[in-house]
């Protein structure tokens, strides 16, 4: 027997599943999250994990995990003191930015604090002009004088960002060396090996952010490497990357910026795979924590990759999922505000006190103290019995928001509810209806912890008729990591017009970028037969600020291969904006190659249908707040592991499961799928 096991590392909960490889067997388990050390955690989990299915670490042939500890160390500015090197002249690139105000209207936005402060960024004379031949060779010199000094100031990692810097390598390769010989301790950052693409400040951010980063993830993955090697682990870890792949521990080290959304993204992975499996081919997907709803849309079965992203107010310039993020979880805290209006989040009350519902000294009420007084969340005891809660806590909490509000409890309740609700909706509409897409052409994939106890009533918001509810929604992300493969991404820029003198470059470009691929193929240990490379190629019309990104059809550069780039643009273009313009110039921009290592993967087989009645998986009843009634009604509660394919539930009716709680409104039906999934419909 071989077992499969991913791990997603979470702000609240560490989520573990297991899946066997001979009988398809898939067992979840939770643990608390350990923020001081999240390498305990995990470990913790897997250890606990392996012990409900009488297992043992030796026995693992796969191992993956999904982190946060980047994207926390960034939020919280816990990265290490960081210097920066930069040609003559660029000192203050870091803060001025592209002179944009984040907030056009706001008098009091503020920018995000510089993760390199000004006595820590050093200039150099260097200079490369447009097209990457030398203007002024580097001053080796001053360089190294500069070095010493950032070495008195005990900085413990470096930035070396050059102008042009992605078209020639040399100037950074020789400031790589020489720092190399004076700091040999310091963890160092070229612009060249993290962001090899055009625009300065954003290739200079993400440089820094993966400085500042760097040494903190050494840490952590030295430190749980060591624990999983203690308990016996035999194969080599893999861990998420921002672009739903997985790499190994020692790339992630060496760039951590391509985690910051390691978390999220195996859950749109999993998400993919299931929809493809139980025949939806666009779905919405909506994962709900303690904290944050991530939110992502998936067009014939697929996520589109951005190239850049605005993490915590630092630009990033690395391939990652395009996933919409936004602040209501279910720690998130309700208030009212000045206007005495009331309002959710993005305040959450995290983990440790929790929700004023778990007795640990919170007494703001949050979205699942909510839920937990209209009696959808049970009233009693969550995570299968293994966590009790108090509802008296809960009132008590809401009813101190209802006096200020002037409302009575329940309309409170229901109130934070809607609140949130209207929350997600306007996450979703970002990523559909502001990009040109109809949510009502979706299916809404629910996961997450909070994921499906809010569903129904977000899909009632946004008129989408189906709901997908997967087996274990809330270890989704770490079940995506048993169904992923290892990937990178390669880019290099070639800004010049689509036309004939382009297909020299761009056919010389593939090529390099197809050797710098073949090397991760080796460093990674992945076989010939497991090799797959993508092209795809950013482009604009002449002017534009922005790009999008057009599939490179297989094979050699030719006439034919830019007349299907033309065609792609123009219909990406119409997509996202609505029109197309004829006789305009269209701009190559970025060349990018994905490289992924095809692994065995857990393999989900469909199940006999058994029949409608799901009375044998009812385990109790309990009165439910409905805001259609605007009273409490008689619910039945069903057990999720005792529903079998082609059962009906109807509505209104709750489904509860150790890692979530599914709401089925009264004018809905949940029919469980051959894959048991549990599908929600409003009824005909």
């Amino acid at each position: 027997m071989t077992w499969r096991i991913g791990v997603d590392s979470g702000g609240t909960f560490t989520d573990v599943c297991l899946f066997d490889d001979e009988t398809g067997k898939v067992e979840i388990w939770k643990v608390s999250s350990t923020p001081d050390d999240p390498s305990r955690g995990i470990t913790q989990g897997v250890v606990e994990g392996l012990e409900q299915v009488g297992a043992d670490a030796s026995e693992l042939g796969f191992l993956g995990h999904g982190t946060t500890v980047a994207t926390n160390a960034l939020i919280e500015l816990r990265g290490v003191k960081t210097g920066l090197i930069v040609s003559d002249g660029f000192r203050d690139l870091l803060e001025i930015g592209r002179q944009k105000r984040p907030n056009l209207y706001d008098m009091f936005a503020e920018k995000p604090e510089q993760l390199v402060t000004r006595d820590l960024r050093r200039q150099v004379p260097e200079r490369l002009k447009y097209d990457g031949t030398v203007d002024l060779p580097l001053d080796v010199d001053a360089l190294r004088t500069e070095v010493r000094a950032l070495a008195k100031e005990d900085v413990k990692a470096l930035a070396v960002c050059f102008l042009y810097g992605f078209l020639n390598t040399e100037h950074e390769e020789m400031a790589k060396k020489v720092i190399a010989e004076e700091l040999p301790d310091v963890f160092v950052s070229t612009s060249h090996d993290v962001a090899p693409e055009f625009r300065e400040f954003e290739r200079l951010s993400t440089t820094v952010v993966n400085a500042y980063l760097g040494p903190v993830m050494q840490r952590y993955i030295r430190r749980l490497k060591d624990r999983l090697d203690e308990i016996g682990l035999k194969v080599a870890p893999q861990l998420t990357q921002s672009n739903g792949g997985v790499i190994g521990f020692d790339t992630a080290a060496d760039l951590p910026v391509r985690t910051v959304l390691s978390g999220p993204s195996t859950g749109v992975v999993a998400a993919q795979a299931i929809g493809k499996m139980s025949g939806f081919d666009n779905i919405i997907t909506f994962d709900v924590g303690g904290t944050s709803s991530d939110v992502a849309l998936l067009q014939n079965g697929v996520c589109q990759l951005t190239g850049e992203a605005d993490v915590h107010g630092y630009p990033i310039k690395a391939p990652m999922l395009d996933i919409h993020t936004v602040g209501a979880g279910g720690g998130s805290i309700a208030h009212v505000d000045t206007g005495g209006l009331l309002k959710v989040g993005p305040r959450s009350a995290g983990a440790n006190p929790g929700p004023v519902c778990y007795g640990l000294g919170s007494t703001e009420p949050t979205v699942t103290d909510a839920n937990i007084v209209l009696q959808t969340l049970n009233p009693v005891e969550i995570l299968g019995g293994r966590m009790k809660v108090r509802r008296d806590l809960a009132v008590e909490s809401v009813q101190r928001l209802a006096d200020k509000l002037g409302l009575d409890v329940m309309e409170t309740a229901q109130g934070i509810i809607s609140v949130v609700t209207a929350n997600m909706a306007k996450a979703i509409r970002v990523i559909s209806v502001q990009r040109g897409h109809d949510p009502r052409d979706y299916a809404l994939m629910a996961f997450g912890g909070a994921g499906p106890l809010h569903a129904a009533r977000l899909a009632r918001e946004l008129d989408m008729g189906k709901v997908i509810v997967p087996l274990t929604p809330g270890t989704l992300c770490a079940l995506g990591l048993l169904l992923t493969d290892l990937r990178a991404d390669f880019a290099v820029s070639r800004l010049m017009p689509l036309g004939s003198e382009a297909l020299g470059p761009v056919e010389a470009g593939y090529t390099e970028l197809q050797g710098q691929a073949a090397d991760w193929f080796d460093k990674e240990g992945i076989e010939a037969d497991r090799q797959v490379m993508t092209r795809t190629a950013d482009m604009r019309y002449m002017g534009q600020n922005y790009e999008l990104s057009v599939p490179v059809p297989a094979g050699p550069i030719t006439a034919e291969t830019f007349k299907a780039l033309e065609a792609g643009f123009e219909a990406a273009h119409k997509q996202r904006f609505g029109f197309v313009v004829e006789g305009e110039p269209i701009q190559l921009v970025t060349l990018r190659l994905e490289a992924a290592g095809i692994v065995k993967k857990a393999q989900f087989a469909a199940q006999e249908i058994e029949g409608e009645d799901p009375s044998a998986a009812q385990i109790d009843s309990r009165e439910v707040y409905m805001a259609e009634a605007k009273d409490f009604v008689p619910s039945p509660v069903y057990a999720r592991d005792k529903l079998r394919p082609g059962n009906v539930i109807q509505g209104p009716a709750i489904v509860e499961q150790m890692d979530t709680t599914t709401v089925i409104l009264p004018d809905m039906t949940g029919t469980v799928d051959p894959y048991l999934n549990l599908i929600l419909e409003v009824k005909a």
